[in-house]
């Protein structure tokens, strides 16, 4: 009976909090159908999604006193950045409403089933930093993709230089030929520099939305070959080799440090579990940890010192190549 009225406390409390933001999207109907309208139009006109980037709204929100709001604070243009990179089609102000509508409504739940102000903040936080944990966890599933397929857009431009193409052609063949989200990134940069951008800006941008090592490498070598001259094609060819090759070393080491992760992982398990096992085994025995006045402090400071464990163990066992 405590979990479904936890349960409905929460989602009355989410419906409220999210009121406000469909109330303020239905004032928008008009505006956004005749957005569509224009899109459909670019897109009979022309395959190319240039058209579609010069229609895509910068609003951080579509209430307005947000986005006002978030267009005060610096971190919220760098929030909508790092939800782009995660290749995510949502707004700051979403993310930042379904964070705070999750995090109120969970402390709310768990204050009513714990009876503690104490105990309820760890599920207010964990709710409320479950978004942005998705978008973080999306985001570098996003560029572990794009780095596996990279070596293979390498290979594909030292062809087409090979073949007497231009290097901008290739990126074009890069945006046609492969998979995401590697294809899009460089269908991004062609379209920049096709609009009029300089090539190097274009390249620039790329390793801005794409923040990883081998993008880097890949830019400058390109800046520096402009600058210097060379051939292009071997110097595609010796980087297409080097990313792999840290690809072979990274998968060694992750072999050799097997047993260290497992020993991690178990280590950061093993409270938990220990815990549920004799709360299922001998229930009066850690009743005083929840009752007791001090109770509650103790559990909040251990569960403090099992997360700082927790990342330490994880950043030790986790080398990066």
């Amino acid at each position: 009976m405590a979990i479904l009225l936890a349960l409905t406390t929460f989602i009355v409390v989410v419906g409220i909090l999210l009121v406000p933001l469909v109330l303020a999207g239905g004032r928008q109907q008009k505006v956004i159908r005749r957005r569509l309208e224009g899109i459909e139009k670019a897109r009979a006109r022309s395959d190319s999604n240039l058209e579609l980037e010069l229609l895509r709204s910068e609003l951080l929100s579509n209430v307005p006193t947000l986005n006002r709001l978030l267009m005060r604070w610096s971190w919220s243009v760098r929030l909508r950045e790092y939800i782009a990179q995660a290749g995510l089609q949502v707004k700051p102000g979403f993310l930042v409403l379904m964070s705070l509508a999750l995090g109120v409504g969970a402390f709310l739940a768990a204050r009513y089933w714990l009876l503690n102000s104490v105990l309820a903040l760890p599920f207010g936080a964990i709710a409320a930093l479950s978004p942005i944990g998705y978008v973080a966890f999306t985001r570098h599933k996003r560029f572990r993709a794009f780095e596996k397929t990279f070596p293979e857009a390498l290979d594909l431009l030292a062809r087409a230089v090979r073949a007497g193409h231009a290097f901008t052609t290739g990126l074009e063949m890069i945006g046609k030929e492969l998979a995401e989200p590697l294809a899009g990134e460089f269908r991004i940069a062609f379209e920049e520099q096709n609009l009029g951008l300089p090539l190097k800006d274009a390249l620039l941008n790329l390793a801005e939305r794409m923040p990883l090592i081998d993008v880097r490498f890949f830019v400058v070598a390109l800046l520096i070959q402009k600058e210097s001259g060379g051939n292009l094609a071997e110097i595609l060819d010796s980087l297409a080799y080097v990313i792999r090759d840290r690809f072979r070393i990274y998968g060694e080491v992750r072999v050799k440090t097997a047993h260290g992760r497992l020993t991690c992982g178990i280590l950061i398990a093993l409270p938990p579990i220990v815990g549920l096992m004799i709360a299922g085994l001998n229930p009066s025995y850690l009743r005083p940890l929840f009752f007791d006045p001090s109770g509650p402090y103790l559990l909040v400071a251990a569960g403090t010192m099992q997360i700082v464990g927790s990342v330490l163990l994880w950043k030790i066992v986790n080398i990066e190549v």
